[in-house]
């Protein structure tokens, strides 16, 4: 596992933004641990999540990217941190664009976009805090698209987020990143997978936070949830 990987998994227990537990999901489904990307708070915490986000976007995308897509209400500031911190790590101007959930009527910027306007010949990557049903790609896609004045002017390179929870979809027995990947056909990553969690924390790491109780829950999570 690469090391910012690692010190991403710490940085989410030390942020309280990853918890192990008994939560009850959006979806329904009663989950024994939760991640929830609002607990960054800090200026430090915010700049090293966009560093993280940073690196894990160098890593599977490469630098041929225009713009970094931050869907609203949570991937607006994710955006905004990664495109500070890949100035700053990799030396490239990226520029941000998030869209509004109620389009703008009036003024300058007025429109559906806040932030730089996507055009053709812009490769786009899409960033967002956690995906278990893949749901918010339906808004976010077309969104993009719109943009555009000729068929397939605007590219979307990848979507990247915090952690593959490793779950199926809704109605599938396919993992959300993957259903994606296949639906609309760019690839979707996380930084971490919940596998490389369990690997650090319990089968590499000391088991106070990931305990056997908790991984048996984990293990019984996925014999139900969990893709083949």
């Amino acid at each position: 596992m690469e090391q910012y990987k690692k010190e991403f998994i710490d940085f989410m227990v030390e942020c309280n933004v990853l918890k192990f537990g008994s939560f009850t999901l959006k979806s329904g489904r009663q989950s024994p641990f939760f991640m929830n990307a609002g607990a960054y708070v800090t200026g430090s915490q915010l700049k090293r999540l966009g560093e993280y986000y940073a690196k894990a976007i160098h890593d599977n995308f490469g630098d041929d990217i225009d713009v970094f897509f931050g869907p609203a209400y949570k991937g607006i500031p994710l955006a905004v941190v990664t495109a500070v911190a890949y100035s700053e790590l990799y030396g490239k101007e990226i520029k941000y664009c998030c869209d509004r959930k109620e389009e703008k009527d009036h003024g300058a910027d007025k429109g559906a976009l806040l932030g730089y306007k996507i055009k053709d010949g812009d490769r786009v990557v899409i960033i967002e805090d956690v995906t278990t049903s893949g749901k918010s790609i339906e808004e976010t896609y077309p969104k993009i698209k719109a943009q555009e004045t000729t068929e397939g002017g605007i590219k979307i390179v990848g979507e990247i987020v915090s952690l593959n929870r490793m779950e199926k979809a809704p109605d599938s027995d396919k993992a959300a990143l993957d259903v994606i990947s296949e639906k609309y056909g760019f690839p979707a990553r996380a930084i971490v997978s919940m596998s490389e969690v369990v690997d650090a924390l319990y089968t590499n790491g000391d088991k106070k936070l990931i305990t056997d109780k908790i991984k048996a829950e984990i293990d019984k999570y996925y014999e139900i949830y969990g893709v083949k």
